[in-house]
Parts: C-alpha cells; structure tokens; sequence
C-alpha cells in the first residue's frame, strides 16, 4: 500500500465525472431493505469500506444479499433479523454503527458492536441514552459513552415521547427514527437542543417514505412516527453522492472548468448539492439540472465568512478553497467536526498551517488568512477520506502536493485520485 502519493502543479480542470453512489443514501438504503418485507432491488449502490461494513454486518444477522448485473438485491427479514446473535465490525462507518445499534437495541438479539480504535473515540452516549429510555439493554465494553457495545435482548415499551440530544450528531436522531417504526406502534420523538446538520435528517425522512414510512415531524423538534411497518419498493436508486461532487465542482472553480458532475442535481434529496451555493458566494459561476451540476472559475475567489452547520461534510472543501481566497475566510458552527474520522478542526488547521496559511481554530470555527502556498508539503491525512480528497486540490493552486496514506478514501470514494486525474490538466 503507498505511504504517499505525489499530486504534480495542475494548470486547469476541465471535463465530467459520474459520481458513485451517495454513503448517506446508500446504507440507509441497505439498513431499511433488509428490515421491510419484500425484495428490493437497489441499483447505484456505493461499493465503498463503509457500505462493504454495513452489508457484510447484515448477511452475518441472516439477510440474503445477492448481486448480479450491477444491482444488489436485498431479501427483507420483515422487521426482526433471522439471525438472533452476531458479532458486528463496522469500521468507521457512523452512517452504519449508528442505526445498526438501534436496529439491533429492537430486535430482541445478542449482538457485540465493534469498530476500528477511532469508530471507539467517537461518542454514541446520546444514542444509548434515548435506547435505553425506552427499556433497552446495551452495555458499554469499554468506556462509557463509546464503542464498543453489548446489545442485549430486551422488551422495549414507547409510551412518552422519546428524547434524543441533537447537538452532537444528527446521526442519533436518524438512528432512533428508522429504529422506532420496529416497535409496530406510534411513536414521537422530542429533540433536546439545537439539532445539527439537518438536511441529513431530510435524507433519512427521504428513504422512509420511499419504504412506507410517513415521518411528520413539527419544525425540527418534535417527530411522529406512525404505527406502520417498512415495505420493499420493488426497486430504488441511489443517487450520486453531493459530498463527493464537491471537490469536483471545486476543481472547476479552481482550474478554470468547466467541470460537471453527473448522477446529482437539482432534484437531489441530499443537503451537500448547498455547496454550490457556497462556490456561487465566492465568486464561480454554477449551472445545474435535474442529473447534473457544473462549475467554472470566474478569476480569484472571494473570501467568505459562513455558517456551514447544514453541510459538515462539503465544508472541508470550503476550508481549501480559502487558500485561495483574496482575503481570510470563516467557517462558523462546525463543531461536529471535533467528532467525524479525525478532529476535523485540529487536522485541517494544522494542514493549511503547513501550506502558508494562517489559521485560528476554535471550538465550533476555523478562521483561514491565506499565503503564499508552499510547493511540495506532505499532508497527513489522518486515516480520514475528506482530508485526502479536499487537500488534492492544492495542485490546482500551480504547485505540487504530497498525500499521504491515500488509500483512505477507499472508506467512500476508492477511484477518487483517477477520477480527479481525468479532468486535471
């Protein structure tokens, strides 16, 4: 396995890339398949770490999952797993740990949820807290508040509105609204504290309904969930994945473009197509149709100074393009950030740092006063995939750029560099 992959000065971006399948979507996709009654047939599935862990944990609980013809077909249990005892690795993979331990907190089984040492160092106490609320039984292995975690068989009861803290991790609330539809009655949750990074949640809502569940929910703070249970659609596609596109339309804000993503558009259920309204703020020109976006340069960039809650993911991008602003930028409200693969916020400072920024970290901001870009740094990438796919674009800034460990993006996107190389000149 390289230790580091050498990225030459790039002097434009122009072309198209089809995105792989959305991480968010796709393990939602998988999770609910596997719980409804009835076949699904699942096409535009991401073949990533994150979604192998998800699928690999649901085979071993007795879900049938066959592939043929670029389509995965996913055999549901009807509401309880087949398999009552498992021992479950997830790598690090929250979009699967998560709603997994709710999953399994309802399905009267034995099961021991486990992933790699940081999955153990990123908090799930929240989660626990509103499972164990309802009569669950989960024991922390280790410590408290982390992974890994016993989960054991146990009759669960929803009669009060459950509540679910929505300040650290909007993955939480997720987690119990596609759990709670297992219990086979009504069901309200109450959201505790400013929920983040909502237009997951949306995403959530989104492939419930496509399963037959009708979600109301009451601003963001109240949430109804029906007496129903989940039944297969026949067949779904996951769309292409708007975290991904953003360092592409980034490139064609950098390089010139145009640059085009394909397999996500306008009509996209996923927060992270809001990017382009950050490209459009600092200065590039976006157009964008029902399958499609695209993006091109129109000369130095703006500084920017922007809340960023509603798109953590995309806003590591953001962070870059801020080297090549003509003037500091501001990254407000991402402290979700301190929990994802790395601490976000430490890694990307210390980054940028390295390059000729100077940056001032704070607990939920980063402020980014842009340099002159040294040629040649190496960029520790922290096992994390956004790390290694934002910094690629330095190239585009006319110097060369050393990533390190650039297998990680195999988590999500493992043809990313090759992508990126055929619309880089």
């Amino acid at each position: 396995m390289a230790e580091f992959l050498e990225l030459k000065a790039a002097r434009g971006a122009r072309g198209s890339v089809r995105l792989p399948g959305s991480k968010s979507i796709s393990n939602r996709v998988l999770l609910l398949a596997a719980l409804a009654a009835g076949e699904t047939t699942v096409r535009g599935l991401l073949d990533a770490e994150d979604t192998r862990v998800m699928r690999e944990a649901l085979e071993r609980l007795g879900v049938p999952i066959t592939e043929r013809a670029h389509a995965l077909t996913v055999k549901g249990a009807g509401g309880q797993f087949p398999e009552k005892k498992a021992d479950l690795f997830l790598g690090n993979a929250g979009t699967a740990l998560r709603p997994l331990t709710a999953a399994l907190a309802l399905c009267e089984g034995e099961c021991f949820v486990s992933g790699v040492p940081r999955m153990h160092e990123r908090p799930i106490g929240d989660l626990v807290d509103a499972l164990r609320a309802i009569g669950a039984r989960i024991d922390y292995q280790a410590k408290p508040g982390f992974p890994p975690l016993a989960i054991h068989p146990a009759k669960v009861r929803v009669a009060a509105p459950v509540p679910v803290k929505g300040d650290v991790s909007s993955q939480f609330l997720s987690a119990m609204l596609m759990a709670l539809p297992l219990t086979a009655g009504d069901a309200t949750i109450e959201v505790r504290g400013e929920l983040i990074s909502k237009p997951y949640v949306e995403i959530t809502l989104s492939v419930m309904r496509r399963f037959g569940i009708a979600v109301e929910r009451d601003g963001w703070s109240r949430f109804a969930i029906p007496a129903a249970s989940y039944s297969s659609p026949g067949a779904i596609y996951v769309e292409g994945d708007a975290s991904s596109a953003s360092y592409f339309l980034a490139a064609g804000a950098l390089g010139g473009g145009p640059v085009r993503v394909v397999g996500v558009g306008r009509e996209s259920i996923q927060g992270d197509v809001r990017f382009a309204e950050v490209l459009e703020a600092i200065g590039a020109r976006v157009r964008m149709d029902e399958g499609w976006i695209e993006c091109a340069g129109r000369g130095r960039l703006r500084a920017f100074d922007l809340d960023l809650n509603h798109i953590p993911d995309a806003a590591m991008t953001a962070a870059v393009l801020a080297l090549f602003a003509d003037g500091p930028s501001r990254l407000r409200n991402i402290a979700s950030w301190r929990v994802k693969e790395t601490d976000r916020i430490a890694a990307m400072a210390a980054e940028l740092r390295k390059l000729g920024a100077q940056v001032d970290e704070g607990a939920d901001y980063l402020r980014i006063t842009p340099g002159a870009l040294k040629p040649g740094v190496a960029i520790d990438t922290y096992d994390d995939h956004r790390m290694a796919m934002s910094f690629a674009l330095v190239a585009l800034g006319g110097v060369p750029v050393r990533i390190k460990n650039p297998q990680c993006v195999a988590k999500t996107f493992p043809d990313y560099f090759t992508a990126l190389a055929s619309i880089t000149a």
